[in-house]
């Protein structure tokens, strides 16, 4: 019993630490590149073209900030079990519209999203966790990209029994092997393109997380002839 205890405390201790690290690395690719878009305005006298570029630049980066602090929040609730769900009955199709009509101008420059969703679905659950889902899944198809700017197709229908969700892709895809792997804490597809991508490997766990918590469930295919599938079905009654 001693033994077991100690193996779970030293598992978490290094839970924490990976936790740390890696939130800690990840903040300082970003400010970086805000502090030298920044310097670049101060010392050029550039034209309006290049300006709105460097702009555009350091909002998206500013973005990618917001997105570690809030999904590092997140994360640490869970693992201490205390993050909460505020479920309620909402407008799921008008939630999913609402979030892909704010993404900002600057941000659509790396990610292009087409939608298909079905009208007036109400499901049950925690809007705010829901949306968190759905932004983690974006941000992960631009990530992921083979291309320079991500094409995600955004679906939502329903059926007798299911709210369903897909997101679908045209990046780099997941190995079969690491479809399971991908939705643990701070794991990341274990080759080499892959590893010289941003993140922090918990956007998946967190979107997973989230998904069981409203009884739902998601699963990964493969998009022909390239990318992945995310489908995601909640309860529908």
């Amino acid at each position: 019993m001693i033994n077991k205890a100690f193996v779970k405390e030293m598992r978490l201790t290094q839970q924490q630490k990976n936790f740390l690290l890696s939130v800690t690395h990840e903040f300082k690719s970003p400010l970086a590149a805000i502090r030298l878009n920044l310097q670049t305005l101060e010392k050029h006298e550039l034209d309006s073209d290049k300006r709105k570029s460097i702009l555009n630049n350091s909002l998206a980066e500013t973005d990618r900030v917001t997105s570690l602090v809030n999904n590092a929040l997140i994360a640490s609730q869970m693992e201490a079990r205390k993050y909460t769900f505020d479920m309620n009955w909402f407008n799921v199709s008008n939630k999913i519209a609402s979030i892909i009509d704010k993404i900002p101008e600057a941000k659509k420059e790396f990610i292009e999203i087409h939608q298909n969703i079905e009208p007036d679905l109400e499901m049950f659950g925690d809007a705010d966790a829901i949306e968190s889902v759905i932004n983690n899944l974006l941000q992960n198809a631009e990530k992921y990209s083979s291309n320079n700017k991500a094409e995600v197709h955004v679906d939502l229908k329903r059926n007798k029994k299911h709210i369903e969700l897909i997101f679908k892709d045209k990046g780099i895809g997941i190995p079969d092997e690491e479809r399971e792997n991908v939705f643990t804490a701070f794991y990341r597809i274990g080759n080499e393109e892959t590893r010289k991508t941003k993140g922090t490997g918990l956007g998946l766990y967190i979107a997973k997380y989230i998904i069981d918590n409203h009884k739902g469930k998601i699963e990964i295919l493969d998009n022909q002839p390239v990318g992945t599938i995310f489908h995601i079905s909640f309860p529908s009654n």
